[in-house]
């Protein structure tokens, strides 16, 4: 069939307003350019972070002092003489003995985490020195399960006081928790008691006990050891508390301070007796064991703070 000659005209018009255009896919060499992990947001000030500088720093933010969280081997770079650190204890691994079972299997969970952060559970145990003093630490691992205390924490942070006690040197406990593992049920809340026990212990050989709490305590840990301590010093901003500020305010139905659960907070309650900022750590906690032991620990004669 032959068209008008309208009709043809129009068509080809029609070709020439709307011509096919094939889409283009330009490649973003820059992103492939940048280096990941060379910036980082503060989350209290929103600040973009150089990484290098902010790890310089200790991990506080240069402009409103927020302390981001550390990891173990950090934390313990930061706190003990360089070349003191002897670990032990890192063979302890839990038994899984509920054979408990949600999404996955707990025993399939341990190894999984175990496998990623090359530990085997949440808590770093062993002898150290810091400014020439020895000393007994328990540290937390948050990045093992949310630092959660199970059977093996239990167990590691009584074999820490039961040395510092054989040793007659004080032991620093540094928390960082979401609280009892709930994969080991009732076995996770007796070592609340388990621990307790060993604090009052301590107390009674007059073995000083420094517990350092980090954001976040919170839970059973924070029920039990963490705020037992002869001297308990925390962080700047860090988060403390049984249950959680939503939990608190749904069960008395009344909205809770700003800062409520925050370090500052229970300082001024009176639940704390030092805020200390990241770079005095060591030196004060170093002074206030010493005061604490001085007349029953052994310490060698060079020491003096």
């Amino acid at each position: 069939m032959r068209c008008a000659p309208g009709l043809s005209q129009m068509a080809w018009f029609d070709n020439l307003k709307t011509p096919k255009i094939k889409s283009v896919v330009v490649p973003n060499d820059r992103a492939s350019r940048v280096p990941e992990g060379l910036w980082i947001k503060c989350p209290s000030c929103s600040e973009i972070l150089q990484t290098r500088p902010l790890e310089e720093n200790l991990k506080v933010c240069m402009h409103c002092q927020h302390h981001f969280r550390v990891n173990a081997s950090t934390r313990m770079a930061q706190l003990f003489d360089e070349g003191s650190i002897e670990e032990w204890g890192s063979d302890c691994r839990s038994e899984d003995p509920l054979g408990f079972e949600d999404v996955k299997a707990y025993r399939t969970r341990l190894q999984e985490v175990a496998a990623k952060m090359d530990a085997f559970d949440a808590l770093r145990a062993g002898d150290a020195k810091m400014h020439g003093m020895p000393v007994v630490y328990g540290i937390f691992e948050f990045q093992f399960m949310g630092g959660s205390m199970g059977t093996v924490v239990g167990e590691k942070i009584t074999r820490v006081l039961e040395r510092a006690i054989q040793k007659r040197c004080p032991a620093i406990l540094i928390t960082a928790s979401g609280g009892a593992r709930m994969q080991e049920g009732i076995f996770s809340l007796l070592q609340m008691a388990k621990t307790s026990s060993l604090i009052e212990r301590c107390r009674q050989e007059r073995i000083p006990v420094l517990t350092l709490l980090t954001d976040p305590t919170t839970g059973g840990v924070a029920a039990s050891f963490a705020t037992l301590g002869d001297v308990i010093f925390a962080e700047p901003g860090a988060l403390i508390g049984f249950a959680g500020p939503r939990v608190i305010s749904q069960t008395i139905r009344q909205q809770l301070p700003k800062d409520a659960q925050r370090s500052e907070f229970l300082l001024r309650h009176g639940f704390l007796d030092r805020v200390i900022h990241r770079k005095d750590l060591k030196q004060e906690c170093t002074r206030a064991l010493w005061r604490l032991g001085k007349h029953t620990c052994r310490f060698p004669e060079s020491i003096q703070f």
